[in-house]
Order: structure tokens, then C-alpha cells, then sequence
């Protein structure tokens, strides 16, 4: 039973990315058309390795995959992939940059054509680990020669009390361990959920 439940956490941590991929419907409710800004819509977007891209355009356009210098001069005649089934979904293999337009004469020209950065999702983020406090990056100074001169309370004055401070990078070290940990019980109690 519990090989069963680590080899299914297994899994699941294996496959995370591909659960949590995104459907982006290029240009939201107006689709793929003439009249889209698809350099603010892209710019809203976040594209990850294993997303899909959906154009839904009507019978006058098309999509083709061209390359940056295509798609910075509009030429539709070196089209790396071309479609025109009215509903294109593209699926986002690769990390880097991609470029898309309309083949029609005159729509890349008018502004249907779009550049996107696919982000590399395969690697999986790992946790902080607790590093050691380091040493003040500061010197203490030393004691002057010259002797200090006391000096005497006045009456009615009560000696204020000092707050002890934390030493240089002490909080970032416990905020990390504290990120750690529960990192390790969020790993540790599913886990256990699966093995009971």
C-alpha cells in the first residue's frame, strides 16, 4: 500500500505541469479578427510549454506559424505551419518566441498578427533550503583611548530600556525555514493521505 501511495505522489508531481495548462483563446471574446490588439492581449497572457493557443476566426482568415523576420516584414508566403478550419488550437511544445498572423493580403499589414514568449514550465521549482546566518558584514568598533565622561542622571529622568535587534540576515534565514517547512508539510500530509 505504501508503494502504491508514493509512486501516485510520484505521478502527480511528475504530471502537475500538464494538469495545470491553459487554454489561451487568442484575442478573449473577440476571437482571431481584423479589429484585435493582439499585442495588449498578449501582454495580459502568461505562456507556459504545454498550453494551447485557440484562434476562432471566420471564413476570411487563417493562421500560419511564421518566423520573426516574417512576421516583422508581414510576409505570409513562408509560412512554417498554415491552417484555415475556422477553429485552429495550437499546442505549445517548445520555450522561446512564436509569431503568428493571417495569411489574407493586407490583415498582418493591418495588425492581425501576433508574437508571443513561451516560458519553459518543465522545471519543477524546488524549496529554499536554510542557509546559515552570516557574519555582519560590519566590524565592531573599538573602544577610544580617550576615556568617556559619565554622565549624571537629572532627577525625575528614568533610564530608558534597550530593545535587543536581530542580528544582519536572521529574519530572511527564518522566513526561509519557515517556507521550508511548509513545503515539507504540504509534501509530508499528502503523503500520509495517500498511505491511509
Amino acid at each position: 500500500m505504501a508503494m502504491s501511495a508514493v509512486a501516485t505522489l510520484l505521478f502527480l508531481l511528475v504530471a502537475s505541469p500538464v494538469a495545470f495548462a491553459a487554454n489561451h483563446v487568442v484575442g478573449g471574446d473577440g476571437g482571431w479578427t481584423q479589429s484585435g490588439d493582439y499585442t495588449t492581449w498578449a501582454a495580459g497572457e502568461t505562456f507556459n510549454v504545454g498550453d494551447t493557443l485557440e484562434f476562432n476566426y471566420g471564413g476570411s482568415h487563417g493562421v500560419d506559424v511564421i518566423s520573426k523576420d516574417d512576421y516583422d516584414n508581414c510576409n505570409t508566403g513562408n509560412a512554417i505551419k498554415s491552417y484555415n478550419d475556422g477553429k485552429t488550437t495550437i499546442k505549445l511544445s517548445k520555450a522561446g518566441p512564436m509569431y503568428f498572423t493571417c495569411p489574407t493580403f493586407g490583415h498582418c499589414q493591418g495588425g492581425m498578427k501576433l508574437a508571443i514568449n513561451v516560458q519553459d514550465s518543465s522545471t519543477p521549482s524546488t524549496p529554499s533550503t536554510p542557509t546559515t546566518p552570516s557574519t555582519p558584514a560590519t566590524t565592531p568598533s573599538t573602544p577610544s583611548d580617550s576615556p568617556a565622561t559619565p554622565t549624571t542622571p537629572s532627577v525625575g529622568n528614568t533610564p530608558t530600556k534597550s530593545t535587543p535587534t536581530t542580528p544582519n540576515g536572521a529574519t530572511g534565514v527564518l522566513g526561509n525555514m519557515n517556507k521550508f517547512v511548509v513545503g515539507v508539510s504540504v509534501v509530508l500530509g499528502a503523503l500520509f493521505a495517500f498511505m491511509c
